[in-house]
């Protein structure tokens, strides 16, 4: 933890450059991938998804068969 604490104060500083790793998507396609859902969700309508939702909470606290 103090390892950390110490790299942390170092990038903060500037004496140690911070390793930003990428993880291969495009930056494009994660900004239109976020958005997704929202506009999913303002398309349908408010039965709609109350139907999800319900479909989603009994997967969620049904029975384990």
């Amino acid at each position: 933890m103090i390892g950390n604490a110490v790299r942390v104060m170092r990038i903060a500083t500037g004496e140690e450059a911070d390793e930003v790793q990428d993880d291969g998507k495009n930056a494009a396609a994660k900004e239109l991938g976020s958005k997704g859902g929202k506009k999913r969700a303002a398309n349908m309508s408010p039965e709609r998804r109350s139907e999800i939702a319900k479909k989603a909470a009994a997967k969620r606290w049904g029975k384990a068969e």
